[in-house]
C-alpha cells in the first residue's frame, strides 16, 4: 500500500508546554484517518505541523513523499484543506468564490459537479453570507476538494448539519475515497468516525493513547459502544490548552 502521510516522532512545545510528544502516524492512499481527542489534546498542533504551517521541534513529516515546509508550493497543488471556521468577503457569491479558488490552482475539479454532490447547486448565485451554517460548512468542503487533491484535511466536517445532510456528506466522501482520495479528518461525532474512518488515533495530553480501528478501540475498553469507549480513553483530559 502506498503511504500518503508519514509522521515520525513528531514533537512540538510551546515554551514549557509540550503540545505533542513523539507522535507516529502512517496513513495510506485511499484511507480515511480520524484524529481524535478532547480540546487541548494536541490535534490542531499535529495537523498544523503535518501541513507545514507550524514548525515542529523534532521528528519528521512526509506528505505525498514531500516535507511540508520545504515543498509547500508543490504540496499546495495536491492537498485540500477545510477548516471549521473560514472568513470570506461579505458580497461574494458561491459561484464567484469557487472561481476565485479555482484560479489559485493549475488543475481543478468542476465546481458545479462538486456543488451538486454536496447539495448546493441551487445556491450558486447566492452570496456566501446568506448561506446557513450547514450550507457554509458544505461549501468549505467543496472548496477543499476543488484543487482535485490527492489528500484532503477536514476539520469537524459536519458541524451544523442536520442528519440527512451529514449522511449526504458521508456518501460524497465515500465516493471520493473509492477513487483513491486520502482523507484526514477530525470530528466530535462518534457515529461519523465509526462510519467513515478506516483507522483512528486518539490523543491525550499530546501523546497517542490509542491507534487502530474503532472496533479495536471498543474491544480494548470496558464498553460496547464506541462513544463510551472514546470517553473512557479521554476522561482525564486537561482542558487548559484548548487551542493546542
Amino acid at each position: 500500500m502506498e503511504v500518503t502521510i508519514k509522521v515520525e516522532n513528531l514533537t512540538k512545545s510551546y515554551h514549557d508546554v509540550k503540545a505533542v510528544e513523539k507522535i507516529n502516524i502512517t496513513v495510506y492512499r485511499g484511507e480515511v484517518f480520524g484524529l481524535l481527542g478532547a480540546n487541548g489534546a494536541g490535534k490542531s498542533t499535529t495537523i498544523e505541523c503535518i501541513l507545514g504551517t507550524k514548525k515542529y521541534d523534532s521528528g519528521a513529516v512526509s506528505v505525498l513523499g514531500m516535507e511540508p515546509q520545504r515543498h509547500r508550493k508543490k504540496l499546495f497543488e495536491k492537498v485540500g484543506v477545510q477548516f471549521q471556521e473560514a472568513n470570506y468577503q461579505d458580497k461574494i457569491t458561491v459561484e464567484e468564490l469557487c472561481k476565485v479558488t479555482q484560479s489559485l490552482y493549475k488543475t481543478t475539479s468542476e465546481y458545479m459537479d462538486l456543488l451538486g454532490k454536496f447539495g448546493l447547486l441551487d445556491k450558486v448565485k447566492s452570496q456566501v453570507s446568506e448561506l446557513s451554517g450547514g450550507q457554509k460548512q458544505r461549501l468549505f468542503i467543496v472548496l477543499a476538494l476543488l484543487p482535485a487533491p490527492e489528500v484532503v484535511f477536514l476539520d469537524e466536517l459536519t458541524t451544523g448539519l442536520d442528519a440527512r445532510a451529514r449522511r449526504d456528506v458521508w456518501k460524497g466522501l465515500s465516493d471520493l475515497k473509492a477513487k483513491g482520495l486520502t482523507i484526514f479528518l477530525t470530528s466530535h461525532f462518534m457515529d461519523e468516525i465509526e462510519t467513515l474512518c478506516d483507522k483512528i488515533c486518539i490523543l491525550k495530553k499530546g501523546k497517542i493513547i490509542f491507534m487502530g480501528t474503532a472496533k479495536e478501540a471498543i474491544e480494548s475498553s470496558p464498553y460496547e459502544k464506541f462513544e463510551d469507549a472514546y470517553l473512557w480513553y479521554t476522561d482525564e483530559e486537561d482542558l487548559e490548552n484548548e487551542s493546542i
